[in-house]
């Protein structure tokens, strides 16, 4: 009999990954397909440093398809059109089609730049969500300090990431100030979260009082639950928002340079699938990543849907989070596992979440279990250790995705001493 077909779609974080895990799970099993938009592989965490030069493209990429002819994965850099899963199968953007007997949906996000005039890397502000975005983000810093300005960054209304805005202001003060031209750049943080450091979580242990220290230190002005209307040339329109939902102020804020994170939506290849994504377009899962209406489709990463920890003034999304992904591709891994062996499904993801919020020469960390409140535990801590432990850990992933691995047997025992697990038991 022919081997059950696992197919990917994503060689982002998670799908990498998971292809390397499901692919030890199931013990030559079941075949393992990516379904991937490029052959290289960006570690996106590293992004605020590549905008500006602490790290080159190259530093922070793996090419993948000799690792996953090495792993014994089925590999195509095509990319998918778009999925029909009533037929369980996915269209490639070239007419051909794969199809599969399960698939794990791990594309990522769509950059929603459109939905505000203005607004992206075709329009007024960069962007560091792609490795090529912030390449064109270093250019345009590049330009900037021959003539420094006024400075915006943040995150709009609709965002569901946060902690990467907060790493590039911070980023960009700490170079501005080796460059010694920060007095020449006033910056003021523009966010649609109902208070500083939130993070789409309603903050973790006591980001609020550590993110105001550390923007009130680089003196760094803010405006939250904010309402970005339209960018103009060099010119930001924003609308604070009250409890009731009524423009309570506006703001014009001219800008010699400005990072501003979009809203995320489902990518078109899975969008507007009926029973499969919201209206958003991201992926409906169970408790076991699974999707109820095609149970046979399992889903990790920030395609996956998780509603909001609460009402916001202005619309607030959840991140997801580099270990929380983790814990959606290890459970996903043993759910298909089982499967492939007859078995029920029973693994259900933990979704912790271990952060590192780099800011150049510090940084804050923080563990939330789960990451979605309430929580087990609830702890943030910030010094210079931070920074120096986000650079060993951009070394260490790229090193497993290099080797083709997704958990070492040392990492897990480590995460295991420090009670932090993938898996509820």
């Amino acid at each position: 009999m022919a081997k059950p077909k696992i197919v990917i779609i994503g060689a982002g974080l998670g799908g990498t990954i998971a292809a390397y895990e499901i692919r030890a799970a199931v013990k030559g099993r079941a075949e393992v397909m990516m379904i991937a938009e490029s052959e290289t592989y960006s570690f996106v965490p590293s992004n605020p440093w590549v905008a500006v030069r602490w790290r080159e493209p190259e530093e922070i990429q793996v090419h993948l398809p000799p690792i996953f002819a090495r792993k014994k994965i089925g590999f195509t850099a095509v990319g998918a059109k778009r999925l029909h899963a009533a037929e369980k199968r996915v269209e490639l953007n070239n007419g051909d089609s794969v199809d599969y007997d399960y698939l794990v949906i791990a594309t990522g996000p769509d950059l929603a730049f459109d939905e505000i005039e203005g607004l992206g890397p075709d329009g007024y502000t960069v962007s560091v969500c792609q490795t090529s975005h912030a390449s064109h983000a270093a250019n345009m810093f590049d330009a900037y300090v021959e003539n420094p300005g006024p400075i915006v960054v943040g995150a709009v209304q609709g965002a569901s990431c946060y902690g990467p805005a907060y790493e590039f202001a911070l980023i960009l003060d700490t170079e501005l100030r080796r460059r010694k031209i920060r007095d020449r750049a006033p910056m003021t943080f523009v966010t649609a979260e109902p208070y500083i450091g939130h993070l789409g979580l309603d903050g973790v242990g006591d980001t609020k009082s550590l993110m105001e220290s550390k923007l009130r230190e680089r003196h760094i002005k803010w405006i939250t639950n904010a309402r970005v209307a339209k960018v103009e040339p060099g010119l930001m329109h924003v609308e604070e928002i009250a409890e009731d939902g009524a423009v309570a102020k506006t703001h014009q804020l001219p800008f010699g340079y400005s990072m501003m994170l979009p809203a995320f939506r489902g990518v078109p290849a899975i969008r507007d699938i009926a029973g499969l994504t919201n209206p958003r377009g991201f992926i409906l899962i169970d408790k076991h990543q699974r999707n109820p209406a095609f149970p046979e489709i399992f889903a990790l990463g920030v395609c996956v849907a998780i509603a909001p920890t609460g009402p916001t003034p202005v619309p607030v999304g959840v991140p997801k989070t580099g270990f929380m992904i983790e814990s959606m591709v290890t459970a996903v891994a043993a759910n298909l596992a089982a499967l492939i062996a007859g078995e029920t499904p029973e693994a259900e993801a933990t979704w912790n979440a271990v952060c590192l919020a780099d800011f150049g020469d510090g940084g804050v960390a923080f563990v939330a279990q789960p990451q979605i409140p309430p929580r087990n535990v609830n702890w943030a801590a910030s010094g210079k250790w931070v920074h120096l432990a986000k650079v060993g850990f951009e070394k260490y992933f790229l090193r497993k995705v290099r080797r083709g691995e997704s958990e070492p047997s040392y990492e897990r025992l480590a995460m295991h001493i420090m009670g932090i697990r993938k898996l509820r038991m």
